[in-house]
């Protein structure tokens, strides 16, 4: 009997069977397989991966000079996540012995260029750089910055952690580590292993139940972009038809690389970790092209399974699952035998904790946020994949935010119910380095720094004497004032008297004193003679967005400020003369390094310089002599330090504005309900101030007189010109050309000291 005769009444049996099966194929299966043909061209065909939008703090600019000590580099190398090392020669380590540094930097790009991967020897000396040496070339190096550290992650619709790169980007080892351990025969199947596939029905049948197992790197990556995670057959057979579309349509390198940035590896809170460079800043805090090859390995085994394998929570298990993979590595000639012995000594090496900041300092990113807006659209920013450069200085945000608690801690009882707030910027370009909120500085909430707008006392004062001085023909500071009661007529038939606080009147005064000692009554005998009109003018011009009050209460601060508006005001002063805006980013750049938007420090034309000059000494007069001496009495003293303390009425808001020769703050005391508190601005502000100073590295003011002003000694009594030998002369600054031009003689005094004739010589 032939075989055609044998399977004759198995035909007649099966025969409508199969050609209905052959009819639903090909009715039902290729429209099904057409369909899905479609949605992996559209999803695979236009692949994008969202990305979130990182926000950076600012590199650490370091050169021979630059103000720094011990503490504050330790403090932004922790911050950017460099690990302490014996010998600092893996990325993002460092070393300290003695008074050096040893970093091994990561190289950075930013608006501005950015620095190359360097290992660089820091030594200070005296709370300053000393030296720079290039430890790789052997040569000094003028100038360095370490890379910023990332402050902040703004996610969109996606909770995504992911930093996109591609094939050409990533180590050798990593492509074909991951192949040799997942997936062998990448480069030759169709999409689908059937002898994986045979493994696994194998196991589900010994199992009784569907178990994940044979899937080619292909099917691992459609189960991400295209399937949910049930383990159910037709989810199976979607998988492989889906898979073998893929590898049908696009080369083994383009499916490898959207690979190799959608893998999942990790989980913080609500973001997902995706992609083998996001894995590698999350568990070691560096990149992929840093990565030695046992961390290289733990990577490729997380892809088992992030949170069976996590290595912060069950080293053990990664640590033999990490092995696993480096036998793997070295059986098919990865890797050498020494290598093998090397990297299987070595420790897990994961950061302790992961650093993905999301919003570590609220109120700044306030702020951040706020200026963004104005370039950006809020549909631009929800949509992610930038990455924004601030002016933050993490060392100068953290010491701020710590000097606020503890002086306020340290009120006891009488400081429960009081608030603050702190801006720190950079004298000379404006650029914001720290901003406080409030206590509690890292939960968002109110931000008082920007929103709180209080009552500024005295703070208001050196404005109105600015004005004056810039009339040098008839103001200096060698100008007497009336300290005597005053009454001012107001609208409506009302009038207006005001006093000192310590409530006595000090006759005639130099205007240098009057401002160190803040004499409410000369203020307004000063303000009156130079016309509350010109002072409400030239306040106005800073363009703030607060109304300005053109009352006479004015000069004396009855005016509703900010901290950060006040800041604005002060950045004037400490600048030079240059009305430098404050500004908190830096540059922003899209997904692909394109500058989209750079924002420089203006080039501003100085106003008024001498002026302000003037000015600035006379508020260097403030902490030697005036309401600030508790600053001047101190270690501070050697910073020269100009500034001005402010209380507003019945002493519900304190103010401390200051600036040494690189740095402004400005800080703010009160109570939320705008109740009364117990302090002063030289008893609540001013505390602040000094403590976040003796921390912060910063240069001092000069102490002697700047190019444009001549020293002249003086008669306090009249404010003529006089002699040195005189009793009681004083030397003041002039603007050049306006010194006195009339002059006391004091013949006693003369012949007294030409009878002393000159000091012996110093024996030293």
């Amino acid at each position: 009997m032939t075989v055609r005769e044998r399977l004759r009444p198995w035909w007649a049996l099966l025969r409508w069977p199969f050609w209905l099966g052959l009819g639903l194929l090909l009715g039902f299966g290729g429209p099904y397989t057409w369909v899905l043909n479609q949605r992996v061209a559209q999803r695979f065909g236009d692949l994008e991966f969202s990305q979130p939008t990182r926000v950076y703090a600012r590199p650490l600019a370091l050169a021979a000079g630059t103000p720094m000590n011990a503490a504050t580099l330790r403090q932004e190398l922790r911050f950017a996540d460099y690990t302490p090392s014996q010998d600092a020669r893996v990325p993002g380590t460092w070393n300290e012995s003695g008074a050096s540094f040893v970093i091994a930097s990561r190289g950075y790009a930013d608006p501005t260029g950015g620095e190359l991967p360097r290992r660089v020897r820091v030594t200070l000396a005296g709370d300053q750089v000393q030296s720079l040496f290039d430890t790789t070339a052997q040569r000094p190096l003028a100038a360095w910055h370490l890379d910023p550290a990332r402050i902040a992650t703004l996610y969109g619709a996606h909770q995504e952690e992911r930093e996109v790169v591609h094939l050409r980007q990533l180590p050798p080892l990593l492509v074909t580590g991951l192949q040799a351990v997942e997936d062998r025969d990448f480069n030759n199947h169709i999409g689908i292993d059937f002898s994986g596939i045979a493994r696994a029905m194998l196991a589900d049948v010994r199992s009784g139940s569907l178990a994940q197992g044979g899937s080619t790197l292909t099917q691992q990556l459609v189960r991400n972009l295209f399937l949910d995670r049930s383990r159910t057959l037709v989810r199976k057979l979607n998988e492989a038809l889906i898979s073998v579309l893929i590898t049908a349509h696009y080369s083994r390198g383009r499916i490898l690389d959207a690979y190799m940035n959608e893998v999942y590896l990790g989980q913080q809170g609500g973001q997902a970790i995706h992609g083998f460079a996001a894995g590698s800043r999350y568990w070691f805090g560096r990149p992929l092209s840093a990565l030695r090859p046992q961390e290289i390995a733990l990577l490729v085994g997380l892809v088992r399974g992030p949170s069976y394998y996590d290595p912060r929570r069950y080293p053990e298990r990664a640590l033999q699952r990490r092995n696993v993979v480096l036998h793997e590595f070295q059986q098919t000639g990865l890797i050498t035998r020494p290598m093998l012995a090397y990297a299987l000594a070595a420790p897990l090496g994961v950061t302790p904790v992961p650093r993905l900041p999301r919003d570590r300092f609220p109120a700044f990113m306030d702020l951040v946020r706020r200026q963004l807006r104005q370039d950006f659209s809020a549909q631009r920013l929800r949509a992610g994949a930038l990455a924004v450069y601030t002016t933050l200085d993490p060392a100068a945000q953290l010491d701020a935010e710590a000097a606020l608690d503890a002086t306020l801690d340290g009120f006891g009882p009488r400081g429960e119910a009081l608030q603050g707030a702190v801006v720190v910027t950079d004298a000379r370009t404006g650029a914001v380095r720290a901003l406080v909120g409030g206590r509690d500085a890292g939960v968002p909430g109110f931000n008082r720094a920007l929103d709180a707008r209080r009552q500024i006392g005295s703070t208001i004062k050196p404005f109105v004497y600015l004005v004056a001085l810039a009339q040098p023909q008839q103001w200096s500071l060698a100008s007497v004032l009336d300290d005597e009661p005053i009454t001012v007529p107001l609208s409506g038939g009302r009038s207006w008297t005001p006093r000192n606080d310590d409530h006595i009147s000090h006759g005639p005064t130099l205007l240098v004193d009057a401002l160190a000692h803040s004499y409410n009554q000369a203020t307004v005998h000063l303000g009156m003679a130079v016309g509350l009109a010109r002072i409400h003018r030239f306040i106005t011009s800073f363009g703030l967005s607060v109304p300005i009050n053109p009352d006479p209460s004015l000069l004396l601060g009855a005016q509703d400020f900010s901290p950060y508006e006040l800041a604005e005001l002060y950045q004037f002063l400490a600048s030079d003369g240059r009305a430098e805006p404050l500004r908190a980013v830096r540059g922003v750049l899209d997904a692909d390094g394109k500058l989209l938007k750079r924002y420089d420090s203006a080039t501003v034309k100085p106003e008024y310089q001498s002026a302000v000059r003037l000015l600035t000494w006379a508020l260097q007069q403030v902490p030697r002599e005036g309401t600030a001496r508790a600053l001047g009495a101190s270690p501070l003293g050697v910073l020269d330090a100009a500034g001005k303390t402010g209380t507003s009425e019945n002493q519900r808001d304190a103010w401390f504005a200051g600036y040494t020769g690189s740095d402004l703050a400005v800080v703010w005391v009160g109570r939320d309900d705008n109740e009364p508190t117990p302090l002063w601005g030289a008893t609540g502000a001013l505390p602040v101030w000094m403590r976040l100073f003796q921390r912060l590295p910063t240069r001092p003011l000069p102490a002697a007189s700047m190019p444009g002003l001549d020293m002249v000694w003086i008669n306090p009594a009249t404010g003529h010109r006089t002699s040195a030998v005189c009793s009681g002369a004083r030397q003041l600054p002039f603007i050049a050309g306006y010194t006195p031009t009339e002059e006391d003689s004091c013949l006693f005094d003369q012949f007294k000291h030409w009878l002393q004739g000159p000091a012996p010589a110093s024996s030293g």
